[in-house]
Parts: structure tokens; sequence; C-alpha cells
């Protein structure tokens, strides 16, 4: 396969698009060395959209020796050059939008307007980063007169990104972004689930100007591309968001390797409090509207609602109005507002908690069927009364099912949110602003969201407590993800 072999997918849109199906390895796509192939798949009717190559371990061998290569060069490129290019690429991604979105949607199923939405976010991201990449700098110091002291932050030099399937624009560029910007190479491995717009961009990227080996992208499986990946003992740096259980198996694989580093951003079971003086319409408008938003597939979601006693009946008929109110179908068609289940594995393990939430003792408030017909698309699913013991309020199910459960006292519901593994985010609704920072201060998470839900900016650093993650991406901090300090201290 060359650089110019393409497979042509017709979007729903009625517009033919060309993307690569080989691995971009130092600035070419080609075919993976095993030849083998595997099949993305349209959630919203079942049908395979195209077949990429399948990358194992002598492609990341190959990804690996390019990065190193592209290294020597690209690791005395100015900070300013680095912006230029990553500011290049944003605009590239704005240029091109309405068919990444357009592709994102027919490979993930999020709703057109979403991937629209998340299209122009990521460039939004790389744009940050570009500002930044000229502004990374260490301290000065003296110590007993004797010494000048000061500290470098460095790249890593080779590294790794592997992203997962909810968010594929997001997290590609969450990734790239810093890690270009802290001046090393990187190689991101997309999901198999949805590989197509992680193409996309690795073909933007050398369109943007980017050196053969800075930036490449491998389709490919956990087990076999991402394990190796992990067990390189020339990456010295990998980032990946996605399951705990994967999670920690990447920190053990990297123990054992070469002890690289290694930053994670994993699931969460957030939960949000619903005070009695909170906005009733706003909290049960932004819960609806935030929790199915990518049908839940997202991992912040507030699964979680705790409803203060008082107020629990009216916020529940205002949350199960909301929800009943959304439209399940085509990503594409006009007033849908929720799509389909990635594929059918992740479809059949949401009927399953569903049926263990009964099962379990919750009350099933709305939905909790499939719907009949091609593709993979669940009714929006609220349960009530869920013994907090249960599988769907304590793992965390990726897809569109919420627990509301009620409490009496702010104590109470505090420790209750708080009794998780999980510290991604968590929300609080209210109009005293006391309660307000009090209990942003008392929950363990990451991300504290107050009267709002799932607002994700650039400039503000992302991550998780506990067993949601270990580091931060976005923001300043992520770059401290992507950089190490060298100290030099001179005899004077």
């Amino acid at each position: 396969m060359t650089f110019e072999d393409q497979v042509e997918v017709t979007l729903p849109t009625g517009e033919k698009t060309k993307i690569h199906t080989g691995l971009l390895i130092n600035g070419q796509f080609v075919k993976s060395k095993n030849g083998k192939k595997f099949p993305t798949v349209n959630p919203a009717n079942g049908q395979v959209i195209a077949e990429i190559y399948e990358a194992d371990k002598a492609d990341v061998d190959d990804a690996v020796q390019a990065a190193k290569a592209a290294y020597k060069t690209w690791r005395h490129v100015d900070g300013a050059e680095r912006g230029k290019l990553l500011s290049k690429f944003a605009d590239l991604m704005d240029a091109n939008a309405k068919t990444i979105a357009a592709i994102e949607t027919l490979d993930q199923g999020k709703l057109y307007g979403i991937s629209l939405f998340h299209t122009h976010a990521s460039a939004s991201t790389l744009r940050y980063y570009a500002g930044l990449s000229d502004k990374i700098h260490g301290k000065t110091m003296m110590d007993t007169n004797k010494f000048f002291n000061y500290t470098r932050h460095e790249p890593y030099g080779v590294t790794a990104g592997i992203i997962p399937w909810n968010y594929p624009l997001d997290m590609w560029t969450m990734k790239v972004g810093p890690a270009i910007a802290g001046g090393n190479v990187i190689i991101i491995k997309t999901s198999e689930k949805t590989p197509l717009t992680g193409l996309i961009l690795g073909a933007l990227a050398k369109e943007a100007g980017f050196p053969d080996g800075v930036i490449q992208v491998l389709s490919g499986f956990g087990p076999t591309c991402g394990q190796a990946l992990a067990e390189h003992p020339e990456i010295s740096k990998i980032a990946f968001t996605g399951s705990g259980r994967t999670g920690r198996r990447i920190l053990e694989t990297s123990a054992k390797s070469n002890l690289k580093k290694v930053s994670l951003e994993l699931g969460g079971k957030s939960p949000a409090l619903v005070f009695e003086d909170a906005d009733l319409d706003l909290a049960a408008n932004v819960l609806a509207g935030t929790f199915y938003y990518n049908n839940a597939q997202t991992c912040v979601a507030s699964s979680r609602i705790y409803v203060q006693k008082s107020v629990a009946d009216a916020f529940t008929q205002k949350f199960t109005a909301a929800a009943q109110a959304i439209k399940v179908g085509s990503p594409f068609a006009e007033g849908v507002t929720q799509g389909p289940i990635v594929d059918d594995l992740q479809f059949n393990q949401v009927l399953k908690y569903i049926d263990a939430g009964k099962q379990e003792g919750g009350k099933l408030v709305l939905g909790g069927n499939k719907i009949a017909g091609d593709g993979y698309f669940i009714e929006p699913t609220v349960f009530s009364n869920v013994p907090e013991t249960s599988k769907i309020m304590t793992e965390e199910i990726f897809g569109p099912v919420v627990c509301v459960n009620t409490f009496e006292t702010e104590e109470e519901v505090t420790e209750r949110a708080n009794n998780t593994t999980y510290g991604l985010a968590a929300g609080v609704f209210t109009k005293d602003l006391n309660r307000a920072v009090r209990v942003s201060s008392n929950l363990e998470a990451g991300t504290i969201w107050v009267n709002q839900w799932l607002n994700i900016t650039p400039q503000v650093p992302f991550g998780g407590y506990k067993e949601s993650g270990i580091g931060r991406e976005l923001g300043e901090d992520a770059l401290k993800e992507w950089t190490q300090i060298k100290s030099v201290k001179i005899a004077m």
C-alpha cells in the first residue's frame, strides 16, 4: 500500500471522501507488516464502513525507529516553530471540520452537530498548546552565594498515546498538543472501534508540515499494538485514556520494561448532588442534557444523582420528563438528540447492566429497552431508589443508564458520594455559595462543577483522584506530564 491508496466513503450527507486505511509511519501510509485488516462499523446500522490495517509489535518497532530518527532533529526545533506547526494543524482541522465531523459521526455514532463542535474544540486544544510552545521555561536560584542554579524543562523524546473510542478527536489532540509543545515526538494508537478520524488527523499533520516521524498513527488492538507500546524499551513516556483494568496493565508492563513515565485518565462514577435550594429546572435540564450527551459514553457522566429528599419527587419528575423528550435515532437525522451505542459489544454490556439493575432492587422509572431495528440503540433509562452496593450504582456502565437516589443531610451525601474507588468528577447544584465551596472542597474528585456539567476547556487541567487516573491533561499542568526537569548547578 502506498501513501495514495485510500478507501472512498459515501457520507449520509451525500458527500464522498477518501480515507487512508494504512498505518502512518515515518510520513507514509503503509500496510501493516502482517497484512491483517479489521473492520470498523457504523453503529447506526451495523454495516462495515471500511477495512483498516492492523498494527502489531513489528509495526510498533518500525514507528519507534522512525520516531528516534526524527527526534534527533526535532529536539533542536525551537518552541516558536513548534507552535507555528500546531497552529497550522489547527487551521486545517477547522477548514476540514464538516468532513471530519461526518466521519466521526459515521464511525462513533455521536450526533453530527456534537461531532462538529468537538472538531472545532479539538482544534482549539492544538491552538492553545501552540501558544504555550515557546513559553516552557525553568527557574534560576542561588544557594550560599557559591552556586548558580537553573532548571530546564526538557522533552522525554519518543512518547506514545493510547486513546479511547468515545471522544477520538478530543483525546487525540489532548495527547498530541502538549506532547508536541513540550518538544517530544509521539506515536498515537487509536481505538479499534473508532480509527477513522485519527487517520484523518495524521494526514492533516503531514499536510501541516510536521517532519516525517514526529507524529505517527497506528490502528490496532490493545493486547497487541497497545501492549507493544507499553513494553517497548525505547519509548520514554506513555499516556493512556480508557478503562482502569487496562490502565493497571500499562503500569505493570511499563514497570517491567523500562519504568517509562506513565499518565492515566481512567474511568468514573461521577456523583451529582442536588440540594433543596437548587434551581430544579436548571439541574434537571443540565444533568439530563449532559448525561445523555454522546449516549452517556462519557467518563465524567453523572451516573449517580443524589437529590435532597424534600425536592426528590419534583426533581425526578423534571429529570424524567427531560429524558423522555430525547429522540433516539440516526445521528445525522434532524431532530434526533441521541444516537447509537458504539458497537454490539458495548450495546450488549449496557443491556446486561439494565437487567442487573432490575434484579438488584432498583426501581425502573423510564426506558430500559433496546430499540428494534438496525443499529445499536437503547432507550434513555432512569432508575431510582437504587441500593448503594448494586452494580449499576458502583460500576461504570458507559451507556444511557442513570441512578437517582435521595439524601437528607450534607454530611451524609458527601460521604456517600465519596464512597467509590473513582474520583474523576462531581457536581453540586445549589444557590448557596458557601455550601457550594464547602462541598466542593470535601468531594474527592479531580473536577467539580457547580450548577453546570461537562464544561471542559483547554485552559483548565483535567484528571482524576483515586483510581480515576494519574497526572493531568489540559492546561499548563499537562506540560508537566510531557517534560522532565533537569537541574544545572554552576560553581561561582
